[in-house]
C-alpha cells in the first residue's frame, strides 16, 4: 500500500545558482576517467592493459572478491594511464576517446518474458549490477541475495539538485524496463518516493509502489523514505538505485548496449550561466566548466551536491555516480571576528547571533569555509533538530568512533548510510566529519558482521 510521507525534521540550504531548465550538449571530452574508489570496497583487478583499444560497455577491470561485478569503459577509446597512489592503489583509469565510438552489443532481452537470474546476468554482463547498492553497510549489493525491498527516491531535495522529473522526461520506457526487471528481483516490492504522485514521470509505471513524500532536505534520500515506508532490520537487505540509473540499465536490456549518456545540472553561486548538460559518465569537467563560466577563479568545483560530493579540479572528472556539478566560492579566507558579531549571510539552525530563522526562503551565497575548527563534541541537542530517522545520530557517532559493534548494532546501523548524516555534519559546531565515521562504522561491521 502507498503511503503519503510528510518528513518534519530536516533542514532546506537554499542556496543560489540553480541550474536553469535547458540542456546543452557538453562540448565533446577527449579523455575520461574510471576511479576505483568511487566503487566502495572493490578491489580491482585489470582486465586490460595501457595501450589497449576498449569500446563502450567493454570492462576494464572487476571486483578482487567478486568476479561477476565489472565496471565498463563509458567510450571507446586507448587506454593510455593507469595512475597509481601508494602501495600501488589504482587511483584512476584514463581513456582517450575515438572521434567515432563504437558500443559493445551483448544484444536486446524480452523484459516481460525473461527471469531473474537471466536478467541479472544481463545486468551484471554488462556492467550495470554497480550501480544497485545494498542496505546494510551501503556497498554494491549482492546479485546471490534476494532483496526484502528496492527502494528508489524518484526526487532529490539536495541543495540547487537536479529535477529527475525534468531530466528523465521522455525516458519512460527504459524506466519502465528497469522497473519490470527489478521487480522480478525481489520477493516483496519496487517502492519509489516522488515529491508530486500526479507531475512525476513515475506516476504512469506499473510494477511499482508509489510514495508521496513531502519535508525538507534529507526527504528526498533514500534512506529517509526507507526509515518512514519500512525500516530495516537485523537479518534483512534492501537494495536502493539513482532514479538516472534506472534509464542505463533500461537501455541495456531494451538494446543490449551500454549507455554511458547522462544529464546533469551545473549550478551554484559562481556559475554564470547554471544549466543543465548532456554529457557522459567519467568526462573531464574542464570543457563544461569553461561552457558554463566561473563569476570568479578562486572557487572548488564539487562532482556532485555540496553536501555529500566529492572535491574536483577544474580540470577533473566527473563521477561515475554524479549527477550534478556544483560550484561555489573557495573559503580560504579569515572572518576577523567572525564568532562575535551578528551573521545575516550564513545558514545556521541556532538563533544566537544568526538571523537566518527570520528569511526561511531567502537564497544564500556560501563558500566552504567551516567557520570553526575540529573539536570534540559539543552537545547541543542540534542533530535531531534536523536528523528525521528513529535512531540518536550522537550517539551512533561515538559508537562508530570507539567502534563498538554491539551498540552500532542496537542503535540501527543496519540502516544508514553516510549521506544520512551529511546534514547533522554541516551544522555540527564541533566540525566533525560526520561522514567519514559512519563510513568507517559501517565498513568494520561488514568486516566482522559481514
Amino acid at each position: 500500500m502507498s503511503k503519503d510521507i510528510k518528513v518534519r525534521k530536516g533542514l532546506d540550504l537554499r542556496l543560489k545558482g540553480e541550474a536553469e531548465k535547458t540542456i546543452s550538449n557538453a562540448p565533446k571530452s577527449k579523455t575520461f576517467a574510471i576511479k576505483p574508489s568511487e566503487f566502495h570496497l572493490v578491489v580491482p583487478k585489470m582486465m586490460v592493459k595501457e595501450g589497449a583499444k576498449v569500446k563502450v560497455g567493454d570492462p576494464i577491470f572487476y571486483s578482487k572478491d567478486n568476479k561477476d561485478i565489472k565496471i565498463v569503459s563509458p567510450v571507446s577509446g586507448t587506454l593510455t594511464a593507469i595512475e597509481r597512489g601508494a602501495k600501488r592503489v589504482i587511483l584512476s583509469i584514463i581513456i582517450e576517446a575515438d572521434a567515432q565510438q563504437e558500443v559493445k552489443d551483448l544484444g536486446s532481452l524480452n523484459v516481460e518474458s525473461s527471469g531473474a537470474e537471466v536478467l541479472k546476468s544481463r545486468l551484471l554482463e554488462g556492467g550495470c549490477w554497480p550501480f544497485i547498492k545494498q542496505r546494510p553497510y551501503d556497498v554494491i549489493a549482492e546479485a546471490e541475495t534476494m532483496p526484502r525491498d528496492i527502494f528508489i527516491s524518484g526526487f532529490s531535495s539536495a541543495p540547487l539538485a537536479p529535477d529527475y522529473d525534468f531530466v528523465l522526461n521522455g525516458k519512460e520506457k527504459e524506466l519502465q524496463a528497469a522497473l519490470t526487471a527489478l521487480s522480478k528481483m525481489t520477493e516483496g516490492k519496487v517502492h519509489v518516493g516522488v515529491r508530486d504522485k500526479k507531475s512525476s514521470v513515475f506516476s504512469s509505471l506499473k510494477n511499482i509502489e508509489l510514495h508521496s513524500v513531502e519535508g525538507p532536505h534529507p526527504a528526498g534520500n533514500v534512506g529517509t523514505q526507507i526509515a518512514m515506508i519500512a525500516p530495516v532490520n537485523k537479518g534483512e537487505t534492501v537494495w536502493t538505485l539513482d532514479a538516472q540509473n534506472l534509464v542505463t540499465i533500461g537501455e541495456l536490456l531494451l538494446t543490449g548496449k551500454f549507455n554511458p549518456e547522462r544529464t546533469i545540472a551545473v549550478a551554484g553561486s559562481s556559475v554564470k550561466a547554471p544549466k543543465y548538460y548532456r554529457t557522459v559518465l567519467g568526462s573531464n569537467l574542464n570543457g563544461i566548466v569553461s561552457d558554463a563560466g566561473l563569476n570568479e577563479d578562486n572557487v572548488r568545483v564539487i562532482s556532485g551536491d555540496v553536501l555529500t560530493g566529492k572535491k574536483e579540479a577544474k580540470d577533473g572528472f566527473l563521477g561515475y555516480n554524479a549527477n550534478m556539478v556544483t560550484i561555489i566560492p573557495e573559503g580560504d579566507d579569515y572572518e576577523f571576528f567572525g564568532w562575535n558579531k551578528p551573521i545575516f549571510n550564513k545558514v545556521s539552525t541556532s538563533r544566537a547571533l544568526t538571523f537566518s530563522w527570520l528569511s526561511p526562503n531567502k537564497k544564500y551565497e556560501l563558500n566552504t569555509n567551516t567557520n570553526g575548527e575540529h573539536r570534540a563534541f559539543v552537545l547541543t541537542g542540534n542533530y535531531e533538530e534536523v536528523f528525521p530517522l528513529d535512531i540518536y545520530p550522537l550517539q551512533t557517532l561515538k559508537a562508530c568512533m570507539v567502534q563498538d559493534l554491539d551498540q552500532m548494532e542496537v542503535l540501527g546501523m543496519y540502516e544508514v548510510a553516510p549521506e544520512d548524516f551529511a546534514l547533522t555534519e554541516f551544522i555540527c559546531v564541533s566540525k566533525q566529519p560526520h561522514q567519514e565515521i559512519i563510513r568507517k562504522g559501517l565498513d568494520l561491521m561488514y568486516k566482522e558482521i559481514g
